[in-house]
C-alpha cells in the first residue's frame, strides 16, 4: 500500500506572485555569485574558494619546505571545513594555483601532473601532492596575530579569515578571471617588482592619478611571455578606466638553414592560448589552402616552447608570414582588462590603477595597526604576569602558607597583595618546583 498523502493545511498555503517570487530568488543567487564565487576580493586578489584553499594548506602546516601531503587529502580538509561544493571545482582551483603557465606567481607548490601548456588534464588529486609556495606564506604572513577578522565557517563549528592579510599585491601580480551574473572580471598579471614601485610610489604621494604609475607599470606581464602591440595612449586609457584589452602577440625570429634556407621559430605564445590547438588550427588552415606562404609547421617543444614554421619558398618574405598567420590563427590574441572587484570585500566596483593598489595599501595598513595592538597587548599581559611573579617571590613564604592553608587561595592572594585575576592564576598555576 503507497502512503496517503495529507493535503496542506490551507492556512499554511500563501500566495506569492510568480514574478515576485522569480525576482526574490534570481536576485539572492545573482548575489551570491558575486560575493561568494567569481568576483576576487580588492584587499588579497583572491576569490572564497582560494582564500579556504591557502587557509586550508596553513592548518595542515604546508607551508614551503615542509614535506608535500596529497591534493586528496588538502580538498577533503577544504571541503569539509570552508567550502561545501563540489571536490572537483576546489581541485581545479588548486591546480590553477600550481600552474607556472597560467600563474604568473603560483601560490601552491605541485608536485605530479599538473596539467601543461597543451591543455592535457591533470592526474587526479589522488595522485597528486602539494605545499605552500613562498608567495601564498607572504599572504597569509600575521594571520595568527589577528591580522585579520574571522568568521564561522559555513556549519559554525570552526572560523575562516574573511579576508588574508595580503602582504604580496596579488590581485594585480596574478591576476583574475570570473564570470558571475551581470557583470564579470578580467585582471591579466602583472610585474610583482614593478607593483610595489608604483605603490612605494603611492604611499608617498597618495593623491597620485593611474597615468603617474604607468612610470613604473608598463603593463600586463604574462607567464607565458608575449608582446604586446598596443600603442601607449590605449593601454594608459585601460588602466585610468580599468576597461580595456591588450593584444598580445607571439614572439618570433628567423633561423637561417643550409644553402639560404630558412624558418620562423616561435618561442612565446600568448597567454592562456593551448599550444597543441594552435598547431591543429595552423595545419587546419593549410589544408584548406588559406595560408598560401606557408610550407609546414612543426612542434618541436620540450620544456620551452618551439613552434617552427616553414615557408613555402625562401622568396617568401618573413614579416608577411607571420601577418598572415597573426591574423588568421591565435598566435595574436586580444586579453581583456576589467578591473571589476570586490572593494571592501562588498562592493563590486571597477577601478582603474591607483585605486587598487591604494585598496591594497590600506588593508595593509589596518593588518599592520591589528597585529601591533596584539604585539602590544601580548607584552603588557606578559608583564601584568611577570609583576604577580615578582611579589610571590618577594613573600614566598607567605604565598606558600596561604595555598596550603586557604581553601580558597585565589580571592585571599588577590586581598593580601593586591593582584589582579590574571596574577593570581598565574601564582597558582605555577609548578611547586618553580616556585
Amino acid at each position: 500500500m503507497g502512503k496517503r498523502l495529507i493535503p496542506p493545511d490551507p492556512a499554511e498555503i500563501h500566495e506569492v506572485m510568480l514574478r515576485d517570487a522569480l525576482e526574490e530568488r534570481y536576485l539572492a543567487y545573482a548575489l551570491s555569485t558575486i560575493m561568494h564565487r567569481a568576483l576576487p576580493d580588492a584587499r588579497d586578489g583572491l576569490k572564497p574558494v582560494h582564500r579556504r584553499i591557502l587557509y586550508g594548506m596553513r592548518l595542515l602546516r604546508l607551508d614551503p619546505g615542509t614535506p608535500f601531503k596529497k591534493s586528496a587529502k588538502i580538498v577533503g580538509d577544504v571541503m569539509g571545513s570552508f567550502h561545501p561544493h563540489g571536490d572537483q571545482s576546489i581541485y581545479d582551483a588548486l591546480v590553477r594555483l600550481a600552474q607556472d603557465f597560467s600563474s604568473r606567481y603560483p601560490l601552491v607548490d605541485g608536485q605530479g601532473n599538473f596539467g601543461n601548456i597543451d591543455g592535457d588534464n591533470p592526474a587526479a588529486y589522488r595522485y597528486t601532492e602539494a605545499r605552500m609556495t613562498e608567495v601564498a606564506r607572504l599572504l597569509l604572513d600575521g594571520i595568527d596575530e589577528d591580522g585579520v577578522e574571522f568568521r564561522a565557517n559555513y556549519d559554525g563549528q570552526s572560523k575562516e579569515p574573511v579576508v588574508l592579510p595580503g602582504g604580496f599585491p596579488n590581485l594585480l601580480a596574478n591576476g583574475a578571471q570570473g564570470i558571475a551574473v551581470g557583470m564579470a572580471t578580467s585582471i591579466p598579471p602583472h610585474n610583482a617588482a614593478e607593483l610595489c614601485e608604483a605603490a612605494l610610489h603611492l604611499i608617498d604621494k597618495p593623491e597620485a592619478k593611474s597615468k603617474t604609475l604607468l612610470k613604473w607599470v608598463k603593463g600586463p606581464d604574462f607567464p607565458t611571455g608575449g608582446i604586446i602591440v598596443d600603442s601607449k595612449e590605449s593601454i594608459a586609457e585601460a588602466y585610468m578606466t580599468g576597461r580595456g584589452s591588450f593584444r598580445t602577440r607571439a614572439k618570433w625570429s628567423q633561423e637561417e638553414g643550409a644553402r639560404g634556407t630558412w624558418v620562423v621559430v616561435i618561442t612565446e605564445i600568448p597567454w592562456l592560448v593551448q599550444k597543441s590547438r594552435l598547431v591543429e588550427k595552423i595545419a587546419e588552415l593549410l589544408n584548406d589552402k588559406k595560408l598560401p606562404l606557408v610550407g609546414d609547421v612543426r612542434d618541436e617543444s620540450a620544456e620551452d616552447i618551439r613552434l617552427v614554421i616553414e615557408p613555402k619558398s625562401r622568396a617568401v618574405d618573413p614579416e608577411l608570414l607571420m601577418e598572415s598567420l597573426f591574423r588568421l590563427t591565435e598566435l595574436e590574441s586580444r586579453i581583456p582588462l576589467n578591473l571589476n572587484v570586490l572593494v571592501k570585500g562588498r562592493i563590486p566596483k571597477v577601478l582603474g590603477l591607483a585605486e587598487c593598489l591604494r585598496e591594497w595599501l590600506d588593508h595593509l595598513r589596518d593588518v599592520l595597526l591589528r597585529r601591533s595592538n596584539y604585539r602590544k597587548e601580548q607584552i603588557e599581559h606578559r608583564l601584568e604576569v611577570l609583576g604577580g611573579y615578582l611579589v610571590a617571590y618577594l613573600n614566598i613564604d607567605k604565598v606558600i602558607k596561604i595555598i596550603r592553608t586557604e581553601d580558597e587561595p585565589k580571592p585571599a592572594l588577590i586581598k593580601a597583595f593586591k593582584l589582579t585575576e590574571i596574577q593570581a592564576d598565574a601564582i597558582l598555576n605555577m609548578r611547586l618546583r618553580s616556585l
